[in-house]
C-alpha cells in the first residue's frame, strides 16, 4: 500500500497494528518467520482475488472476501481503519492511480485494469502486496502496460541484496518502464514493512537525490512498489481524499511484494506462485 506523502511524515495511528514508528529495522530470524506467515496470507488472498474476480462483481464484494479471508487465516486486515480508510483492500480501476475506496457502487466490467492492494497483520507484523488484473479481453496497450509493470518490479527486485542501494533497484525500474514508453509515478513509493505498515526507508522507482540513498541490509523487509502510466505521471487527489488519478485519464498499473534482503539476495515472501 502507498500512503499520501503527508501522511508519511506524520505518526501512525496509535493502535496495536501500528505503534510508534522508528527507523530503519533489521528483521531477527523470529521476526522473519512471522512476516513470512503474514506475507503468505497476504499472497494467498491476492491469488484468490485473481481468480474469482469477474465483470458484474463490485470492488465492495472484492473487499468483503478479502476481509473474510485474511481474518479466517488468523490475521486482521492492515488498511482497514489506516488513517481512517475504510476497506480491507485499495481497489483501483483504469484510471485510477492508488488508494481506491471498494463501494458496491463501483462495479467492475470487461476490459478494466483493476488493482488490488492489501496487507494483513499477524502476530504483530506486517504484509503488504499489490497486483493488477486483466479483467476479461482488455486492450493490446493496456495488456503491454500491466506486463510491463510487473517486468519493472521484478527488475527493481532482481537487484536487492546486502550492500546494494535503493539506487540500483530504482534505476533499473526506471530504465525498464522509459524503455516501453511508459512513465514512473513519483507521488508515491515503496516503503519499509514489518511491525508498522509503512516504516523507513522510502523505496522509490526513480533516479532521485530528494531521498537517501539507503545501503541495503541483510534482514531488511521492503515493500517494492512500481507504479506505471500509461501517459503523463502526475496525478491528482479525488475529493474523498484518498483516491489518486491520472492527470490526463490515461490508464495506470501497479504491483507490489514485501521482499526480504538477504546475505546474497532476496526473498520475495509475498510470492502468489508458492501458495
Amino acid at each position: 500500500m502507498n500512503i499520501f506523502t503527508n501522511l508519511l511524515s506524520q505518526a501512525p495511528k496509535p493502535t496495536p497494528a501500528n505503534k510508534q514508528r522508528r527507523g530503519i529495522e533489521i528483521k531477527s530470524s523470529r521476526e522473519i518467520e512471522i512476516m513470512r506467515q503474514s506475507a503468505k496470507i497476504v499472497a494467498t488472498v491476492l491469488k484468490e482475488i485473481s481468480e474469482l474476480v469477474k465483470p458484474g462483481m463490485t470492488t465492495a464484494d472484492l473487499d468483503a472476501y478479502a476481509e473474510k479471508r485474511i481474518r479466517e487465516m488468523g490475521a486482521t486486515p492492515s488498511f482497514k481503519g489506516y488513517h481512517g480508510f475504510t476497506g480491507s483492500i485499495c481497489s483501483s480501476i483504469n484510471n485510477e492511480v492508488v488508494h481506491g475506496i471498494p463501494s458496491p457502487k463501483k462495479v467492475i466490467r470487461t476490459g478494466d485494469v483493476l488493482k488490488v492492494d492489501t496487507g494483513a497483520y499477524y502476530q504483530g507484523f506486517h504484509g503488504d502486496s499489490c497486483i493488477t488484473i486483466a479483467v476479461g479481453d482488455v486492450t493490446p496497450d493496456a495488456a503491454k502496460l500491466i506486463r510491463v509493470a510487473e517486468e519493472a518490479l521484478y527488475k527493481g527486485i532482481e537487484q536487492v541484496k546486502a550492500g546494494a542501494y535503493l539506487l540500483d533497484l530504482a534505476g533499473a525500474i526506471e530504465d525498464h518502464v522509459k524503455a516501453n514508453g511508459f512513465t514512473v509515478v513519483e507521488e508515491f513509493t515503496g516503503h519499509g514493512v514489518g511491525r508498522n505498515l509503512h516504516e523507513e526507508p522510502s523505496v522509490f522507482n526513480f533516479r532521485t537525490r530528494e531521498m537517501p540513498n539507503v545501503k541495503l541490509r541483510a534482514g531488511m523487509t521492503l515493500a517494492i512498489e512500481p507504479i506505471l502510466n500509461a501517459g503523463s505521471r502526475h496525478t491528482r487527489t479525488l475529493s474523498d481524499r484518498w483516491t489518486a488519478v491520472t492527470v490526463d485519464n490515461s490508464l495506470s498499473a501497479q504491483f507490489e511484494h514485501t521482499v526480504l534482503v538477504t546475505e546474497i539476495g532476496y526473498e520475495i515472501l509475498t510470492d502468489r506462485t508458492k501458495v
